[in-house]
């Protein structure tokens, strides 16, 4: 059995620590869950992992953004789409229409040499 660290500066150290869970919804200045509003206001979900590539990309969506997605979803799900790639400018989404959900995203500098497999469909917005 491993010995605990007696080392009072770590000690110090490690609970001075503050750790934020990775799986806290990223919220607003008012305290609101942006993933609540975005559903609450477009109807559009944004799965974790979507929200990690968003992040980890440095790709940051503004609400105008927001809301030609929504308007390529529902041009998608006209047309009877059920999984969808969304490209907004230089930001390609992959999007379940039938969900409302984006899936995941990828930025231009990732763009080259990407193969989206799994759509039926292609949307410009």
């Amino acid at each position: 059995m491993a010995e605990p660290i007696n080392n009072p500066q770590i000690r110090q150290l490690v609970e001075k620590q503050v750790q934020r869970p990775a799986s806290q919804p990223q919220r607003n200045a008012q305290g609101v869950d942006f993933g609540q509003l975005l559903e609450k206001e477009l109807g559009l979900k944004v799965s974790g992992h979507a929200q990690t590539r968003l992040k980890s990309r440095g790709i940051d969506l503004a609400d105008s953004d927001w809301t030609r997605v929504k308007d390529g979803i529902d041009r998608a799900a006209q047309k009877g789409s059920k999984e969808s790639l969304v490209m907004l400018d230089d930001i390609a989404l992959v999007v379940s229409v039938k969900n409302r959900t984006v899936i995941t995203a990828v930025a231009k500098e990732q763009l080259k040499e990407n193969v989206f497999t799994n759509i039926d469909s292609a949307v410009f917005v």
